[in-house]
């Protein structure tokens, strides 16, 4: 009896590796396509970003007689000085800091004082206010770019950066309210009513408790509207009328040399600058943007 339980055994563990490895190979072959899926969206995504940094290290002449692929052949880090003297590339980031921050605190702020209003306090007429802000998302910015562009002609206001200071802030206070509306409702209305009953008043409630608690999404909420205006083009193009008033985006539009002829290397140069500040930003934010989408995910 004992040897036939031994050679039971020495079959069941003979058989186990190759059930194990069997299993392995199942595995892998069902998560190939997947692999394949996400290498080739790697390649697609930061192929492009490499392209872009390696040429903003060639020359002019590089660009106009080698292929687009081949490496620099002289390191030329004189690109990114010229981005900033010839180019004027320094000024156009200046702009962008003036009329992105600004307009993105006045956004926060208003947003999520709108959303705390909406969502926690209880009075007559919130929830169609609320649909009007939804509404806001749903209207395109193209509507009504004239009508803005004469109101601030009337105004005497486009020789500045305000038009595109109101402008951004308008625009994001939609979303920016919808989605802040959507943390203050996972948290909990106890707290709040403790809050009441210990005699804090509607400022000390929004001030000590709503805050902190969505702090992390207030983060990602603006971090996404910041990606959105910095990188936005349509409405700094339209309201922008001198070199002096460019934002980034327009300035790498009319990105030009010495002489007017396109320089690619700090072309190049500009946008890199452009790109990978914005991209090491969320890179040193990716946590806390993480825990705010977390958050807002799951209703208390």
């Amino acid at each position: 009896m004992t040897a036939v339980t031994d050679e039971l055994d020495r079959d069941i563990s003979f058989k186990r590796p190759a059930e194990k490895r069997a299993g392995s190979a199942a595995r892998f072959l069902r998560r190939l396509p997947v692999l394949i899926l996400v290498g080739i969206l790697l390649v697609v995504e930061i192929y492009p970003l490499v392209w872009i940094l390696l040429g903003s290290f060639k020359t002019q002449p590089e660009f106009l007689s080698q292929p687009f692929w081949a490496l620099p052949t002289n390191w030329n880090f004189d690109n990114y000085i010229s981005a900033f003297t010839t180019g004027n590339l320094g000024r156009y980031i200046l702009n962008s800091v003036l009329t992105v921050f600004p307009a993105l605190a006045i956004t926060l702020v208003l947003g999520v004082a709108a959303a705390f209003a909406l969502e926690v306090l209880v009075w007559k007429g919130r929830k169609p206010i609320l649909l009007l802000f939804l509404a806001g998302i749903m209207v395109p910015g193209q509507m009504v770019l004239l009508p803005l562009f004469s109101i601030y002609f009337n105004l005497h206001l486009t020789g500045t950066l305000w038009p595109l200071i109101i402008t951004y802030a308008a625009s994001g206070l939609p979303l920016t309210v919808f989605m802040i509306a959507t943390y203050f409702r996972a948290v909990p209305r106890e707290m709040f009513e403790a809050a009441t009953i210990d005699g804090a008043g509607v400022f000390r409630q929004f001030w000590s408790i709503g805050v902190p608690i969505v702090r992390n999404a207030i983060l990602t909420v603006g971090l996404v509207q910041f990606f959105f205006l910095w990188n936005d083009l349509l409405i700094a193009l339209t309201f922008t009328n001198s070199e002096d008033l460019r934002t980034i985006q327009v300035g790498l539009l009319n990105f030009t040399g010495q002489y007017g002829a396109i320089q690619y290397g700090p072309l190049f140069a500009a946008i890199c600058v452009s790109i990978f500040g914005t991209l090491l930003l969320y890179l040193f934010l990716n946590q806390r943007v993480m825990k705010g989408l977390a958050a807002g995910s799951v209703k208390g």
